[in-house]
Parts: structure tokens; C-alpha cells; sequence
């Protein structure tokens, strides 16, 4: 019987035993650690920037054409030749036109032979006249005859003059100093002056300076002033930033796909030469910069505690309505909502204690935010917590396939439910 007895006995005891290691391993509620993250104000540079797409142009573009038709004889410069004002670029054929200024200075000789037998039949029918030898109508003849005669030798002469010029612009010469971008033909080919001027050559004046052509939207472009800070990178150099300057925003709008765009230009300095004609340009114009300021991160200011860390710090604020805290709905220090340049963060003190203090608040760029009254430099602000487990507590690596808690948001939305900040 006693032995029947002591079985039971050991049942029971066994079962106590795994109904405590079943409630201790898998059941217990394990206690949550979990780690504020912290950060002190800073002084330093804030500012706005919008962002816009460009192409990379020179300051100054030259297009070098002709003014008379003819075939290229020779060309004297390629591609990204460095030229000189005045210098030769190339000559077309000038035979045709050598032909038609001989034919003018052979006209012209024409010409002043008959001006001279005029001037003497005048002057010889002025004689005649004076003695009553011919009629009035014979003198005005011979006077109407020298008129016409002195009127052709000045047409004749314009007409050389006007043959000799476009002779001499069969050569073509350079008319700034800089750099040969594009060369539009070559030796043998024929171009025709007629309608429009045909380019020969593009020159760039100074490739050391260079402008961005950039493309602003219409929400945009009312930020933008000409003096403005700028900065850029192209694809040649994605880990480099060159510097501009805004200096000159165009009225003339541009529509793509039902968008409005400006156009803003940019000018930089390229002494260093990497920046080439016609490369695409990722543009920042900083439209508003503060410099040695305060500043904190947007994400202190969305940060309130919830119920984890209420259990583990503790909180001097007043709760809503005098009851514990629910869904983080803090008592608020004012009636109504704060005001629009005011925001309230979280200190935490060398005693774990944990407060709420008012702040008043300037520029904002969704990453930092001006603090312009409300705290000092040695404040520890809260801007979230990480939730550690017990292997990342005791030092131990945590599987990177396992889903990991995070509370109070992840710094920028930081802390549980609504609420005012």
C-alpha cells in the first residue's frame, strides 16, 4: 500500500515539475531589455535644397560659318584643336570667285573709258552750244550721256569691291581664342550659303568655365534666387562634387509630359578640365542655408515613450487626465496644439529619469531640425530605442534570418502610439 502510495507521490511531483519547466521555458513571459538611442545637440550648417537634372555646357559657344558658297580646298584644324583669334581654320575654292572680280576690275575699265569720251564730248558740246552751234536738246543729250557714264563707273566699282570681299571670305578664320568642339565638314564638300549660314566649326571660348543648363519644376523655381549655392555631380565622377554659383534663372518656360520647367543656369569652375561639353548633371541649389546653429534630428522631435519604456525608466511627465499613460496620450503643456514653430522631445537624465521639454523650433529639412531656444548642448535627447535580446545582450551574434523587434520606431518615428509630440 505504501509502495502504491509512493508512486502516486512520484507522479505528481514529476508532473509539478514539467508543468514548471513547460510554464519557465515556454510559457513565462521573458523580460524585454531594451536600449534608448541618444543624441546631444550640435552646432553647425542647416539648410533647404531642391534637386533638378542638367546638361553641362561651355560659358560661350561660337558658330563658325560661311557667308559665301563654295567647295572646302583645305581644312587647317580638327577636333578639340586649341585655336587663336585671327587664325586660319580653312580656304574654300576661290576660282569662281577670282573669276568674277576680274570680270568687275575689266567692267570698271569699261567703264571709266566711256566716263572719259563723255567728259570730253560735254565739254566739247558745252562749246558748241555757247555759240549757238547746236540745240538745247543736243547739249542736254550729251550732258544726260556724261551723268550716266560717271554713274556706271561707281556702279562697277561697288561690284568689285563687293567680289573682292567675298573672295577674301573664302578663308575662314577663327574669331575668339579657345577650343574646336565640333568640325561639320571636310575637304572636297560643297556648301551653299543661299538660305542660311552653314557651320563650319563650333569653338568653345574657355572650357576653365563652364554652366549648367538646369531644368526646374514650376513647384520649385520660386525658391531659387540667382547668388544661390550650388552643387552637382555627373556620371564620370559619381563620387566627386563640384561647386556653383546660380546666376541666372529664365522666365521662358518649358513643358515635358504636362510638367512646367524652368531654366536655370549655373556656373562653375572647371580649371581641373573633367567637366566636358554636353555631360548630364545631378544638381542640389541650396535655397536656404543657417549656419552655427543648433540642430537636433527630425527623429527627437516624433519620439514618446511607450509601454516598454515605462516599465524600464522612469517618466516625469504628467499623464493624460491625471490616469496612467495609454497609447502614449501625454498630457499637453498648452491648450490646444502646439504651435507650428514649437516641438517637445525627450531628455533622459544621469539617473535614468526620463522628461519632456518644450522646445522652439526653426528650419526644417526632414533630417535635422533648428533648435532655437529650449536646450543646452549637454542634453541627452532620445530619438528611439532597440529592443536586445538575451544573446545580444550577452554578446552572442543574432541570426540574420530572424525577424528582429525594434519599438519606439526606428529613430525618425520613434515611440509608440499618437498623441501630441
Amino acid at each position: 500500500m505504501k509502495t502504491k502510495n509512493k508512486k502516486w507521490l512520484y507522479w505528481v511531483v514529476g508532473g509539478i515539475i514539467a508543468i514548471g519547466a513547460v510554464w519557465f521555458f515556454f510559457i513565462r513571459e521573458k523580460e524585454i531589455k531594451i536600449q534608448l538611442e541618444t543624441v546631444k545637440p550640435e552646432m553647425g550648417e542647416i539648410s533647404n535644397s531642391i534637386t533638378a537634372t542638367g546638361t553641362i555646357q561651355p560659358v560661350d559657344t561660337v558658330a563658325v560659318g560661311t557667308q559665301v558658297s563654295g567647295i572646302i580646298k583645305n581644312i587647317y584644324v580638327d577636333f578639340n584643336s586649341t585655336v587663336k583669334k585671327g587664325q586660319l581654320l580653312a580656304t574654300l575654292d576661290p576660282d569662281l570667285l577670282k573669276f568674277q572680280s576680274e570680270q568687275y576690275q575689266a567692267n570698271l575699265q569699261n567703264a571709266k573709258s566711256n566716263l572719259a569720251y563723255n567728259e570730253i564730248n560735254i565739254n566739247r558740246q558745252s562749246q558748241l552750244y555757247k555759240v549757238g552751234a547746236i540745240s538745247k536738246a543736243d547739249f542736254d543729250n550729251a550732258t544726260n550721256q556724261y551723268k550716266m557714264a560717271k554713274a556706271q563707273v561707281g556702279t562697277v566699282t561697288a561690284q568689285l569691291s563687293t567680289a573682292n570681299k567675298n573672295l577674301s571670305l573664302t578663308n575662314i578664320y577663327s574669331p575668339i581664342d579657345g577650343t574646336v568642339l565640333n568640325r561639320n565638314v571636310s575637304e572636297g564638300q560643297t556648301v551653299a550659303s543661299s538660305f542660311s549660314t552653314p557651320t563650319l566649326f563650333s569653338i568653345a571660348k574657355d572650357l576653365t568655365k563652364m554652366r549648367v543648363r538646369a531644368s526646374v519644376d514650376e513647384a520649385d523655381i520660386g525658391n531659387v534666387k540667382v547668388g544661390q549655392k550650388a552643387t552637382f555631380t555627373v556620371d564620370a565622377f559619381p563620387d566627386e562634387t563640384f561647386n556653383g554659383e546660380v546666376s541666372e534663372v529664365r522666365l521662358h518656360p518649358t513643358v515635358s509630359s504636362n510638367v512646367v520647367n524652368y531654366t536655370t543656369i549655373i556656373n562653375a569652375d572647371n580649371s581641373s578640365l573633367k567637366l566636358k561639353p554636353g555631360m548630364t548633371a545631378n544638381i542640389t541649389i541650396f535655397t536656404q542655408i543657417l549656419n552655427n546653429v543648433m540642430k537636433i534630428p527630425v527623429a527627437a522631435t516624433s519620439f514618446r515613450p511607450d509601454s516598454l519604456v515605462i516599465k524600464k525608466y522612469k517618466v516625469n511627465a504628467p499623464f493624460a487626465n491625471g490616469k496612467k499613460h495609454e497609447k502614449g496620450q501625454w498630457k499637453k503643456q498648452n491648450k490646444g496644439a502646439e504651435m507650428k514653430n514649437e516641438a517637445a522631445v525627450w531628455i533622459i537624465a544621469q539617473d535614468s529619469t526620463i522628461s519632456r521639454k518644450k522646445i522652439k523650433t526653426g528650419m526644417d529639412n526632414d533630417t535635422e531640425i533648428q533648435v532655437i531656444s529650449g536646450l543646452n548642448k549637454n542634453d541627452n535627447i532620445i530619438t528611439g530605442y532597440k529592443v536586445l535580446s538575451k544573446k545580444t545582450s550577452g554578446g552572442q551574434a543574432k541570426s540574420p534570418f530572424m525577424p528582429q523587434r525594434r519599438g519606439g520606431g526606428n529613430n525618425k518615428n520613434s515611440g509608440g502610439g499618437g498623441g501630441p509630440r
